[in-house]
């Protein structure tokens, strides 16, 4: 499930673990038993959940967590670039809206 770090829960979320939201500006993933992954470490788990070839991307676990985010930021600082950017956001379908939380 999604939600947005402004939502009630992502609030909820963010006062919990006590996230400087001024330094972490990234993906965060929350597990009620394992806590709070972020930036690569997040990525990587939720790829090693998704079905192959996808969840091969766990390999680079392999790799300290310093040089993934260092490539995860550079990523991120350049997807715009690469990929480009859309004028509108997109409307989600009922079904994409069922995995948000709200």
């Amino acid at each position: 499930m999604f939600t947005a770090l402004q939502s009630d829960t992502g609030k909820d979320i963010i006062k919990t673990f006590d996230i400087d939201t001024t330094k972490i500006d990234s993906i965060l993933l929350y597990h009620p038993e394992k806590g709070i992954s972020y930036k690569s470490t997040a990525a990587l788990k939720i790829a090693s959940k998704l079905g192959f070839p996808r969840n091969l991307m766990s390999i680079f676990f392999i790799i300290p967590p310093f040089i993934r985010n260092w490539v995860y930021d550079y990523i991120a600082k350049n997807r715009y670039k690469w990929y480009g950017k859309r004028e509108a956001c997109m409307i989600p379908t009922p079904e994409l809206k069922s995995k948000f939380l709200e």
